[in-house]
């Protein structure tokens, strides 16, 4: 890595959203430049260093592993047969971790229990460890960068309107808003919103394809298709005065219809904060009443809270030292369903709106069943057991780092990835990575049925038959779009589709993947797109990546 300092001074647009720092214009070199603090970010950076290039990382995140390290630990592993290669490294770095005595405080390993989501939680064969608090991974991730001598730029973020440089369908060059320049031979787009990828000029879409689009079922809208129990099973009035509709609608609840079933739309799955909360009383934050708190944002939960308490309760899944991922689970759940769709496009400073509108309506509902006399006693008594994790983002107010974007734009590339790869209806080509989870959708809209009760939409599960193949030009964009830049996030998929790619296992997967491509492109002084695929498997096998599952 080279950097070049420049006297020249450099003023960063006030219409971006972030705040303006001036400083000199400092240029940065590497071979291979990754934009992005996710777990992808990190397996691509590793990757390119073991092949013996330069690589930076200019991070938009002061902590990185995204939602690997900011809440999600209870793993959606799928198949781990399929996971390899260095996403296995870092399951690796977390059994290593919890088999050290100091590292349960909280709890004796041995009351921990070794539950999984579909696989036990410790793999003492492989000596992996799927679940797992958000600071150790964290801290693996941080593992991974010492080791590998990685150069990372943290709270840097790119300049989306006027940053990049382009010469000839390549890039040459990215700014961020504090004026630091990074030029490289190859880029890597591995942020979960895909904003290189977007101010690169490189085609996407934000939403569901109408199902007609690539011959799928599971695309588009679902009204009515309930897979998980993220529904309304009983029929709540929606208005303001039970019976009245001239009463207005409750809050949260969309006065839209929710389109013809399999059309396409431009709305996306809901999102949330994957909390961490304790049980243990010397670990614990008590939930305490948010500003601008407004009961009235819960009204609908009031008129479920008869029947649906028993699942609200049910994705507290335990990780160790007495704590929990707290996820989404029944009709009116930590899902802030509707109020993220224009998150994909927005400017910075819109989504940072979006983000504390998230934040204060996942803070007000844990003050809500924790307080409000109108829910069960119990209800009340068994939220309170619950509080923040004073030990977890201590720098953050014990709230996690991230929102977690289940989904935002995706990559149209050289391959489209369908649910016709995912339940292997058709031959995949060019295998760099394998998937296996359930393809899975949250909630996208609720609205008001035709016979005048709410009801949710969206929600989707359908688990592939056995693990699939990941095609290599999901990652690439169209070659005269850009004939530099790797896309392992953001991948061009459909909205089904990729409810399946989603999950950190297969992200870190792909950086894997998109690091070796761009190290043999540089290598051999080729384009992207140029290099054969029998060098590309050749070397991530000898890597330990997975590309064909035979059982």
């Amino acid at each position: 890595m080279k950097k070049i300092l420049y006297t020249v001074l450099f003023a960063c647009l006030i219409s971006s959203g972030i705040s303006c720092r001036r400083s000199d214009l400092i240029v940065y070199k590497a071979d291979v430049i990754v934009y992005g603090g996710t777990s992808a970010a990190v397996t691509t950076a590793v990757q390119v260093h073991r092949m013996g290039l330069s690589v930076i990382i200019v991070s938009p995140d002061r902590h990185l592993g995204g939602m690997s390290s900011s809440g999600l630990g209870f793993t959606d592993t799928g198949n781990k047969e399929v996971i390899g290669g260095l996403a296995r490294e870092f399951y690796q770095l977390i059994y290593q971790h919890y088999q050290k005595p100091e590292s349960w405080n909280w709890q004796k390993q041995s009351e921990y229990g070794n539950k999984g989501q579909g696989n036990p939680a410790i793999d003492g064969e492989k000596r992996t460890m799927w679940i797992f608090e958000p600071h150790v991974a964290e801290e693996a991730f941080e593992t991974m960068i010492k080791q590998n001598n990685i150069e990372v730029l943290r709270d840097e973020w790119l300049d989306r309107g006027n940053g990049i440089t382009r010469k000839d369908s390549k890039i040459i060059s990215i700014r961020t808003l504090s004026g630091k320049v990074f030029k490289g031979k190859v880029f890597v787009d591995a942020t979960y919103e895909g904003d290189l990828m977007a101010s690169s000029g490189v085609n996407y879409t934000v939403g569901r394809e109408d199902n007609g689009l690539y011959g799928e079922t599971w695309n588009g809208v679902q009204a009515g298709i309930f897979h998980h129990g993220h529904y309304f099973k009983d029929k709540i009035d929606p208005y303001r005065i039970p019976g009245d509709s001239s009463s207005g609608l409750l809050p949260r609840i969309s006065n839209e219809k929710p389109g013809l079933n399999g059309s396409g739309d431009s709305k996306i799955q809901a999102y949330c904060f994957r909390l961490c909360l304790t049980r243990h009383p010397g670990n614990m934050v008590p939930l305490m009443k948010p500003a601008g708190y407004d009961s009235t944002q819960y009204e609908l939960l009031v008129r479920v809270a008869a029947s649906r308490w028993n699942e609200f309760f049910a994705k507290y899944d335990a990780i160790p030292n007495l704590k929990t991922d707290v996820n989404n689970h029944g009709p009116f759940s930590y899902d802030n369903i509707g109020m993220n769709w224009d998150y994909p496009d927005a400017t910075y400073e819109k989504r940072k709106e979006i983000i504390n509108e998230h934040i204060q309506y996942q803070k007000g509902l844990l003050y809500f069943t924790a307080t409000d006399k109108r829910l069960p006693s119990w209800v009340r008594d068994t939220m309170n057991k619950w509080g923040y994790a004073k030990d977890e983002f201590t720098d953050n107010g014990n709230w996690p780092y991230n929102i977690y974007v289940r989904e935002a734009r995706r990559m149209i590339g050289k391959y489209v990835m369908t649910e016709n790869d995912v339940l292997g209806k058709r031959p995949v080509p060019e295998s760099i990575g394998m998937g296996s989870y359930t393809m899975d959708s949250h909630n996208v809209q609720r609205y008001v049925t035709d016979e005048g009760f709410v009801q949710n939409e969206g929600d989707i599960g359908v688990t592939p038959p056995k693990p699939y193949q990941i095609a290599m030009g999901s990652i690439m964009p169209l070659k005269d779009q850009c004939k530099n830049l790797l896309v392992p996030v953001c991948v061009s998929c459909s909205h089904i589709a990729f409810g399946s790619i989603r999950m950190e296992p297969v992200f870190m997967i792909l950086g894997q993947s998109a690091g070796t491509i761009a190290s043999l492109a540089i290598r051999h002084r080729k384009k992207v797109h140029e290099l054969s695929y029998g060098e590309i498997s050749k070397q991530l096998t000898a890597d330990g990546q997975i590309l064909e599952y035979l059982r």
